[in-house]
Parts: C-alpha cells; structure tokens; sequence
C-alpha cells in the first residue's frame, strides 16, 4: 500500500509516518502542502492519502477537490486530519471529496484503526 501524507508541520509529518509504519504501512510518501500534494499524486498513484486542512500555498480542502478530478484518484480515500472540529468546515471536505475526518491531535490506534477501515471498503 502506498500512502500520501500531506501537511505543513515537520513534527506531525514525522509523527505520522512513525505510526503508519508502526502499523505495517511503511510506503509513505511526505508532501508539505496542498500544491506539493497534487504534484507528488501526479507522479505515483497512492492508495490512501491523509492530508492537514490548514496549510500554505494550497489548503487540503482545494487540494482534495483537484486530486478529485484525477481519474486514478476518483475512489481513492482521503482523510483529512486537522485541528479544525466546526460541521461548517467538514461539510466543505466532504463535498470535495474527502472520505473520512480525524482530529488533532491524533491517537495512534485510531488512526490505525480509520486507515485500516477506508483500505478495506476500497
């Protein structure tokens, strides 16, 4: 399986990437923002994608939408992992096409357990 993880903070990037590859996923690609995001899911075809909402140059929320209108990408599932808690917010990411949310900061397990539940209904 491989997996995208999109978000601007370092910390957060490394602490997921640890516990991904804690849970046996350990083809996990890193990308700093929305733009950089869209760039890397051009180049491979990622099996799951975890992405931050709040972020420089592109936010997650514009980003799902684009990778969206990416064939290879149509039923892929996206988890937005964010700060941000508000339905106004959650509406927006389900209407670009975001599948799950999960909020920070996040439980390793059910994290584990989110990523475990969207591969297997793909």
């Amino acid at each position: 399986m491989k997996l995208l993880i999109v978000d601007d903070s370092t910390m957060l990037r490394d602490m997921l990437t640890y516990a991904l590859n804690e849970g046996g996923y350990t083809d996990v690609t890193e990308a700093i923002d929305g733009m950089d995001g869209i760039e890397k899911a051009k180049k491979v075809t990622f099996d799951l994608i975890i992405s931050d909402v709040n972020m420089p140059n592109m936010d997650g929320i514009t980003m799902i939408s684009e990778i969206r209108k990416l064939p290879q990408y149509s039923k892929t599932p996206i988890l937005v992992l964010t700060t941000e808690r508000g339905d106004e917010i959650k509406v927006k990411g389900k209407a670009a096409g975001a599948t799950g949310w999960i909020v920070k900061p996040f439980v390793p397990d059910q994290l584990l357990k989110a990523v475990n539940i969207v591969l297997t209904r793909k």
